[in-house]
């Protein structure tokens, strides 16, 4: 199964198991070394253990050529200091069967979550009437172009079977190229001889200081999005032409800019449709001739046979897909398709955690809605206990569900009730609008592994404290979720509640729509009903609407609603509801039908916390959230029944 995505590919010297790529992606684990810049014993795990699963190339994350602009939370290799730590990351994935590959790395403007990190940037920067960050000079390019050779002479000492040159992105290398972004009229700029001049010249030195069967990748943008100036495909595949000339050997195609709301493509949420990338890799790669391997949400082994199978890419890049299973190579590959945790494509865990751990010391590390255990691999994976024991679990929403499964796979017997009468819970609702659909086949998916397990599952049952005298359970987990919030203002009455109308339960009369509130919800129940020919108008209390997503997924949210008849009012709070018109900040705003989307509560486990049985609460009935935290929670409750059984 999957014969093309698991046949091996010579490049140069080295040869890899699979065309599977696991592409740098910034964890901040090196925020926990000694110097904040550091290869951690966590890091090697997390990598060992996705070598393990059989993936055919480790990509080490963004790691700084250069001391100076190298920030905190990155990884570094501007000094020797650096080389034993990756000497060990590399023994140990070498010996659990992997390669590995560096990423080399100038971060330009987006080292500015460090002050301390100097910011090189091709042209004056104003950030303030106050201040103004120079352009980088004409000895500092030099000097950073020495730097990139360094640094990869450091990483052929430290034992990488292959080199990567990350020129995209806006980091330096990507801002020089780009006429959008490099406006100098010195001999590094204005033409695009001039601006291919310096990344050129970086992967001179790099390659100057390789083994000469040593392959070098380089990740580099397809094209510009929404910069004037910017790349085109035209200038890129002539650059790479160049860039092979130089001694480059592996395109990794990538998009996305953080100078605009393009950075939206760097971390694609699920707005954005699978594979984005691969029609651009593929003519990229028919051009240039050169070897090449398209990321960008591919995410099941299905999806990457057909990209290699239809001759459009050698190589697939499947990250994130990674980080929600470990073992999905080998899952793959044994055709265990059922038994893989896929990625959705929601970002809290990876790209909103890494923004979040940037500025907030309490959070580490990214993690993985799919897998709580990322980054935790040896502290925090799954292991059975000593004694199997039986587990009651009340709810089966996706807390439930994940506790049941978590406990079914660990050798214990979880028993599942539901009220209603099916599993799924809230995460339902939340795969209704059509560009969520890997959120709706992750729940599917999840009760069909539910019923595969084997679990008990008692459907449209309430439990009493009588049953459980009965049933005798060893823990108890209470997932019973959480119930929309109503506002308790005059003529709440009138207003239908959005998850009702995801759910389809009911009709939306008339054409013209309000819904109270702009979140998560409202957007949502705002895009269901457009592509419903309803006309929407979203009243939102603060100042800004859509502040419960991440920001990738504000910028797809924001764009999905220009192209629909959807209007946002902001500051709008609402003060009554009237026959025919919501008033909120003395404004009369007339409908058809009102919609009420503003949030949910806790649902009361009082019930439950004294019945002298040890007792879990996770999820939505603990604290209203989002999924991330309903697994965590589901996962730590697990992590914490066997603990108990192993003492």
């Amino acid at each position: 199964m999957f014969d093309k995505l698991f046949e091996p590919i010579q490049i140069r010297g080295m040869e890899l198991r699979n065309r599977v790529v696991m592409s740098a992606m910034g964890t901040h684990e090196s925020a926990e070394s000694e110097d904040g810049k550091s290869v951690t014993d966590k890091l090697i795990a997390y990598h060992v253990a996705r070598a393990k699963g059989g993936n055919g190339l480790n990509t080490i994350e963004v790691t700084s050529v250069d001391a100076a602009s190298a920030p905190f939370g990155f990884l570094s290799i501007a000094d020797d200091k650096y080389i034993p730590g990756f000497k060990k990351l590399n023994d140990a994935v070498h010996e659990a069967g992997g390669k590995t590959c560096i990423q080399l790395w100038q971060g330009g403007l987006a080292v500015a979550s460090d002050q301390t990190a100097q910011i090189l940037v091709p042209n004056d920067l104003p950030l303030s009437p106050q201040y103004t960050v120079p352009a980088i000079t004409n000895e500092r390019l030099l000097d950073i172009i020495d730097k990139f050779g360094q640094a990869a002479k450091r990483a052929v000492e430290a034992g990488f079977d292959c080199l990567e040159f990350h020129c995209a992105h806006n980091y330096l290398p990507h801002s020089m190229l780009s006429g959008g972004i490099n406006h100098r009229t010195d001999e590094w700029g204005g033409s695009f001889e001039n601006r291919k001049k310096f990344p050129l010249e970086c992967i001179k030195s790099i390659r100057a200081n390789m083994p000469e069967d040593m392959p070098l990748f380089m990740r580099v943008d397809c094209h510009d999005d929404m910069l004037e100036g910017g790349l085109t495909v035209e200038e890129v595949i002539e650059f790479c032409k160049d860039a092979k000339e130089f001694g480059v050997d592996v395109l990794n195609i990538s998009r996305g800019n953080i100078l605009t709301a393009a950075t939206l493509y760097e971390v694609a949420p699920v707005d954005i449709e699978n594979g984005f990338n691969v029609e651009d890799a593929a003519r990229i790669r028919k051009e240039t001739g050169m070897l090449t391997m398209p990321c960008g949400r591919i995410n099941t082994p299905e999806f990457a046979e057909k990209i290699l199978e239809d001759d459009k890419a050698d190589l697939v890049v499947m990250a994130r897909a990674q980080l929600a299973d470990a073992n999905f190579c080998n899952k793959a590959k044994a055709g265990k398709v059922n038994q893989i945790r896929y990625c959705i494509g929601c970002n809290q865990g990876c790209y909103d955690s890494f923004c979040a751990s940037l500025y907030n010391p309490a959070i580490k590390h990214i993690t993985c809605m799919r897998n709580p255990g990322l980054l935790e691999e040896e502290t925090l994976g799954l292991k059975p206990g000593s004694v199997s024991k039986k587990v009651v679990i009340l709810g089966g929403g996706i807390a439930g569900m994940e506790a049941a499964l978590d406990l079914k796979e660990t050798g214990n017997t979880p028993i599942l009730f539901e009220k209603s009468e099916s599993l799924g819970g809230q995460f339902v609702l939340a795969g209704a609008i059509s560009a969520k659909k890997d959120f709706k086949n992750a729940v599917d998916k999840m009760i069909l592994d539910v019923q595969e397990s084997g679990i008990e599952v008692h459907l449209n049952t309430v439990v009493t404290k009588e049953m459980l005298e009965e049933i005798k359970p060893d823990a108890l987990i209470v997932a019973i979720g959480s119930s929309p919030f109503v506002l308790p203002i005059e003529g709440s009455e009138r207003a239908i509640v959005a998850h009702d109308v995801l759910s389809e339960k009911v009709e939306v009369p008339g054409e013209n729509v309000v819904i109270i509130g702009g979140g998560l919800v409202g957007f949502e129940t705002a895009e269901f009903l457009a592509a419903r020919q309803k006309k929407v108008t979203v009243l939102e209390m603060k100042e800004k609407a859509l502040q419960d997503l991440g920001p990738l997924r504000q910028i797809t949210a924001q764009f999905a609603m220009a192209q629909m008849p959807i209007t946002i009012e902001t500051s709008a709070i609402v003060e009554r509801i009237e026959d025919h018109a919501v008033v909120a900040s003395g404004k009369e705003y007339p409908y058809d039908s009102v919609i009420m989307a503003v949030g949910s509560k806790a649902n009361d486990t009082s019930m439950y916390t004294d019945l002298g049985i040890p007792t879990y609460i996770v999820g939505d009935c603990k604290k209203a959230g989002v999924a991330l935290d309903a697994f965590k929670d589901a996962y730590h409750a697990v992590l914490e029944i066997n603990k108990v059984i192993r003492n």
